[in-house]
């Protein structure tokens, strides 16, 4: 191993059954180096990330860190070289504190060999002072949104001093202020001569924070540059193997009556009197920031969540809908945004995973499953939206994020819904898939189906729908018609609850509806 690289990975292989993560792919990383792995969901960034950390055995290759050869060590023996990892899929354990959640497994002892709840309340609050958050540390992790508690992921991969943390899509539940907190956490690492390995899909992030890129795809080592020597359209030819020419790719499409319309709506928690129409055909964009309650409102409508007062109508006629399956019989299809939690069976195969929503289409007279009807179902949505699995029986938690959201979205489509409701439909997932699942649903919206999509990401808003309506803090500030002449400012101002101020700042209204 060369003394400059803290970390160095050579020819590394990793074997599942039935797939082939890893080909003899390579890594090097720098002491004080912020350094990006960059590639498709199903490029084996993660896999590789997990040999690094201990949770995997290569099935070949040498791992040097710290100026030694490495050989099958435990997780617990990664945290004691200096390995941590912050996961893509948060665990906490939600009904224990911050400060049981940051130090579980390593607790301080008083001297009769009890845990020192004082001393940890203390080490608790210091941890999270260097990180810049004010949450108590005797806060249950269950009362927490899911960003706060990436960030408590973040402060407890900080305590453990480590001279290597790897940071595996760390933003995507985080907002933009969070993100500046989190960049500005990592710098104060790198100048303490710490190493970051940084997965994320968002380009922008990754040109503002890494020092250095390394590419993989398809569990192959394709190339390393320096951050500020690859062109954007270089990295995403790499990262995809050809180039992407449209990241949304909106088709137009005829609008036709109203489908869903939604009446003055609340929930006493989270929002109120909100109203809206989404026709056929129709791309309706829900903005607004973390707990504007935009999520709320579609679990809502959807029997999730209980309404307090509100109408809801279908095709002009009130439906009364009480549970998820009362939703599913008018129709209605939903995406979660955490596919973790709420959405995928991590356990279960990728073909149960797909047609659980639709069970009652393969049974028969006796109500028994009709295996091979099942499987041709499951295999004609498999090849329609590209869903990479070995095989139909393969658990779907060995399948990558992007494909698992795509067993999600086949699953929904197998029930053939009229309205779907998409939650942050792209989190997570790289540029390639992402450019795919637009074109889904632009093809979807095309078909005359209603699509009502929430996203974080005002170019994918903007990129894809046909109206815009923003929420600040569960109330409904403005449904915007998209153009040309819409700008993020404009979003921003409605998603801040600025736009009196915003409008005496441009002198007019400007289309401002």
């Amino acid at each position: 191993m060369s003394d400059e690289y803290l970390l160095e990975m050579r020819n590394i292989v990793k074997n599942f059954p039935g797939v082939q993560a890893l080909r003899g792919v390579n890594l090097q990383v720098r002491p004080g180096e912020i350094h990006a792995l960059m590639g498709e969901n199903g490029a084996g960034k993660s896999t590789l990330m997990k040999c690094i950390a201990g949770i995997h055995k290569p099935t070949s290759g040498e791992i040097f860190f710290d100026g030694k050869l490495r050989e099958g060590y435990t997780t617990q023996e990664a945290l004691a070289m200096g390995i941590s990892m912050i996961h893509q899929e948060l665990s906490p354990v939600l009904h224990r504190p911050i400060m049981e959640n940051v130090w579980l497994g390593r607790e301080p002892l008083s001297r009769f060999g009890l845990v020192d709840h004082k001393k940890m309340y203390t080490m608790t609050k210091e941890v999270l002072k260097e990180i810049e958050l004010n949450e108590d540390p005797a806060t249950l992790m269950s009362s927490m949104a899911v960003a706060k508690m990436q960030m408590i992921e973040i402060a407890k991969a900080v305590s453990y001093n480590s001279k290597l943390i790897i940071m595996d899509e760390p933003t995507s539940a985080l907002t933009e202020k969070e993100i500046k907190q989190l960049f500005f956490i990592m710098r104060k690492l790198k100048r303490q001569g710490k190493s970051i390995i940084f997965i994320s899909h968002k380009l922008d992030e990754i040109y503002e924070i890494t020092d250095k890129i390394t590419v993989y795809r398809d569990g192959m080592y394709i190339g390393s540059e320096n951050t500020q020597d690859l062109k954007t359209d270089k990295l995403i030819s790499m990262m995809v193997g050809r180039t992407v020419d449209n990241l949304f790719p909106k088709t137009p499409c005829p609008i036709g009556d109203v489908k869903l319309e939604v009446r003055n709506l609340s929930n006493r928690k989270y929002f109120k009197n909100v109203s809206f129409t989404v026709r056929k055909g129709e791309i309706l964009g829900i903005a607004g920031l973390v707990g504007a309650g935009r999520t709320e409102v579609v679990e809502t409508i959807f029997g999730i969540r209980p309404h307090s007062s509100g109408e809801i109508f279908i095709d002009g006629k009130k439906v009364d809908i009480k549970k998820p399956m009362d939703a599913i019989r008018y129709g209605m299809a939903w995406l979660t945004e955490d596919r973790r939690s709420s959405g995928i069976f991590p356990m279960l195969a990728v073909q149960i995973n797909i047609a659980i929503a639709a069970i009652p289409k393969f049974l028969n007279k006796i109500g028994v499953i009709k295996e091979s009807v099942l499987n041709k179902g499951v295999t004609e949505y498999v090849q329609k939206i590209q869903v990479k699995t070995p095989t139909l029986f393969q658990r779907v938690e060995n399948l990558s994020g992007g494909n698992q959201q795509k067993v999600l979205i086949a699953r929904w489509l197998m029930t053939d819904p009229d309205i779907l409701f998409l939650d942050e439909p792209t989190r997570g997932i790289d540029v390639g898939t992402k450019s795919e699942i637009h074109r889904l649903i632009s093809n979807l919206a095309g078909e005359g189906k209603s699509i009502v999509m929430i996203s974080s990401e005002l170019p994918e808003i903007m990129g894809m729908s046909d109206r815009i309506m923003v929420m600040h803090q569960g109330k409904l500030t403005g449904i915007v018609e998209n153009s040309k002449d819409l700008t993020q400012n404009e979003l921003m101002a409605y998603a801040t609850n600025t736009v009196d101020e915003y409008e005496k700042s441009k002198g007019d209204t400007n289309g401002l509806k």
